[in-house]
This record gives C-alpha cells, sequence and structure tokens, in this order.
C-alpha cells in the first residue's frame, strides 16, 4: 500500500490529478488575494521577492512571495520521505547563471513564467496563446541542440549541509515576512501599496498552497518544459496530460465563475506587443530547455538538493533585478524601453551557449 501511494503521482491517472490539483490551488490562491490570471506564476513570484529585498525598486511589484518557501519545503519534505534528497551540483555553475538570467528577461518581456502562459491562455487572455508559441518555439530549439549532444557536464554528489541550504534559506526569509522585518524606515523588506505586489493571499494560505504543490510537483515531476520537451525527443505525453488537466481545471472555473474574458485587451498585467510576447517566451522557452527545467521545476529541484538549481534560480533573480533597474521589463502598457535589445542579447547568448556545449561533447572536453 504504501509503494503503490508512493508512486501514485508517476502513474496515467496520477499526473492528472497533480495538474487538476495545482490548477485548483492557482485559482483559489487569486480567489483568496493574488493578482487576477497569477494564482501561479514562479517568475512572478520571484520578481516580487528579489523587489522586497531591494534589488530593485519598482515599487508595484515588492512582496516577499511565501509560495517559493512553500514550493521548496513541499519538495524537501516530498523527496525526504520517498528518499530522493540527495544533494548535488557542480555543472557549469556559471552558464546556468547565466541561462536563469536571460530566462527571466524573456519572462518578464511576457510578463510571466511557463505556468502563467496556461494560467492566461485558461482566463481567455489570447496574448497567451503568442507566449505559448513563442516557449513551444523556443523549447524546440533547445531539443535541436540536446539532439546535438548538447550537455553541461554530470553533476556531482555533495554533503547533505550543502542540500539543505536553499530549505534553510527559504525558512529565513519566511520568518523575515512573517514578522515584516526590516532594519530601518527605508530599508528592506520592502512591500508594495499597489499594483501586482499589493495582492497577495493571506501569509499561512500561500505557504500552505506552496506546500502542497511542492509535493505533488515533486512526486509528479510536473514540468511544463519537460512536456514539450519529452513530444519532441521521444513522442511522450505523459507530462503534457498534467498541463492539460490544469489548463482544464482553470478554464472550467473561469467559465462557470465568469473570470473568463476573451481576447487581446483589457487583460490583467499583460500587453498586446505580439512580437516581444513571442520573443521574450521563444528566449525563455530556449533557456528553461537548456538548463533542464520550467522555473517551477527548478524549486522543486532545488528543495531535493540540487544546487545547480539554485544557481539557475539566483541568476533568474539577477535577472529580474537588472530586468526593473534597466528599463527592459515590460508592463502592461507594453515593452520597456530596452527590452528589445535585451531580449535578441538573450535568444544570442543562449544560441552561443546551446552550441558550444553541443560541440565540447562531441569532442570529449
Amino acid at each position: 500500500m504504501k509503494t503503490r501511494f508512493k508512486n501514485f503521482f508517476s502513474t496515467k491517472y496520477g499526473i492528472l490529478t497533480a495538474g487538476s490539483i495545482i490548477g485548483l490551488i492557482a485559482v483559489m490562491l487569486v480567489r483568496f488575494g493574488n493578482p487576477a490570471n497569477m494564482g501561479i506564476c514562479v517568475a512572478c513570484f520571484l520578481r516580487d521577492s528579489v523587489g522586497a529585498l531591494g534589488f530593485h525598486r519598482a515599487a508595484p511589484v515588492q512582496y516577499m512571495r511565501p509560495e517559493l518557501a512553500g514550493l521548496i519545503l513541499g519538495s524537501m519534505l516530498a523527496a525526504f520521505l520517498a528518499k530522493e534528497l540527495k544533494p548535488r551540483g557542480g555543472s557549469a555553475p556559471l552558464v546556468r547563471f547565466f541561462l536563469g538570467f536571460f530566462a527571466m528577461i524573456g519572462a518578464l518581456a511576457f510578463l510571466g513564467c511557463p505556468w502563467r502562459v496556461i494560467i492566461r491562455i485558461a482566463g481567455g487572455d489570447l496574448n497567451g496563446l503568442v507566449g505559448l508559441a513563442g516557449l513551444v518555439t523556443g523549447i524546440f530549439v533547445g531539443v535541436l541542440f540536446l539532439k546535438s549532444g548538447y550537455s553541461l557536464g554530470r553533476t556531482r554528489a555533495q554533503t547533505r549541509a550543502a542540500g539543505l541550504i536553499m530549505p534553510i534559506l527559504s525558512v529565513v526569509l519566511l520568518v523575515f515576512v512573517i514578522f515584516k522585518i526590516s532594519p530601518s524606515e527605508n530599508a528592506p523588506l520592502f512591500f508594495s501599496s499597489g499594483g501586482p505586489g499589493s495582492k497577495h493571499a493571506a501569509i499561512a494560505v500561500s505557504l500552505l498552497a506552496g506546500t502542497i504543490v511542492g509535493i505533488v510537483a515533486q512526486r509528479s515531476r510536473f514540468c511544463t518544459i519537460g512536456s514539450f520537451r519529452d513530444i519532441f525527443v521521444i513522442r511522450d505525453f505523459h507530462l503534457f496530460f498534467g498541463i492539460a488537466a490544469m489548463f482544464v481545471v482553470i478554464l472550467v472555473y473561469n467559465i462557470f465563475t465568469g473570470n473568463f474574458n476573451l481576447g487581446f485587451e483589457s487583460q490583467p498585467v499583460a500587453h498586446s506587443f505580439h512580437i516581444w510576447n513571442f520573443l521574450g517566451m521563444g528566449l525563455s522557452g530556449i533557456a528553461f530547455a537548456l538548463a533542464g527545467g520550467c522555473p517551477g521545476r527548478q524549486f522543486i529541484m532545488s528543495g531535493e538538493g540540487d544546487n545547480d538549481s539554485v544557481i539557475f534560480i539566483i541568476g533568474m533573480g539577477a535577472g529580474a533585478a537588472f530586468a526593473h533597474n534597466f528599463q527592459t521589463a515590460a508592463s502592461g502598457a507594453g515593452p520597456g524601453k530596452f527590452t528589445a535589445p535585451a531580449v535578441i542579447t538573450g535568444i544570442v547568448v543562449c544560441i552561443i551557449i546551446g552550441t558550444v556545449f553541443s560541440r565540447s561533447k562531441t569532442r570529449g572536453v
């Protein structure tokens, strides 16, 4: 009985259940206060958290999101119980940092991570379809590199203490947000008084929701990038069923509650500059494919002790700070002043990384 339970989420019905749970939690988080069409957006949550720490000063997007701590702690708990808590790392850390950096540049050009692409489409936002087209295109490009021998090298086993760094950090930051700890009046933590950062569920609700998603995603290997990668590489639709279930649950909820708004205009935290929606998510798709997973998956793996994922997350955080400090992030009004050069630069860098690390493996380096 214990084995059946542990392996349930790896089955067809398990992945459908996982996607349904994540979709339900996404809509419930919106109902309890998160921004519309942003129940669970890991890139957005990380951007807000980086702002709360003062690494960028965009006042509308500053809040330490407890859901992120929940993802890490839930994943760690699930991995520990399944004896999958295996600290590891050391695979091209600087390359992973820049993949994370440019993945966030692309995500903030579109205004969302791959999970939010699905959420936006399920809310009727047709701009999400443009983003999805870009995301799938980017993943396909990444798969071409994978098929040509792309690899960032092997990870190595690390000490148990090394694997606990991210969970411990998440607990520390969680304590900071619960007690609103700040050294002085004009110092972090910062809390938005308006905009997306001011909209959030209660801390306990957010933490519980993130923890449940962390447990479910760890056991099911739920990943948007992985779902399309598996389709392209081995024609396997297993993970895609989870994404489909998530979409259906959110779509049905939005239709029955009157929250479905079909169109391009007047969508929450979105813009209709299609070229940058497409290219932004295209950049993210390449970067996520080359790094081995979407932002949600990276947080889940960090809870399992994967410090390569931690480096990628740090890169994403740096990308979020850069995007808002140097005006590459988009807003509801459209792309930022320097969105175009940042996204194009990111695409070029990712293609170079894919090319170089494909050749290095074939040469035996």
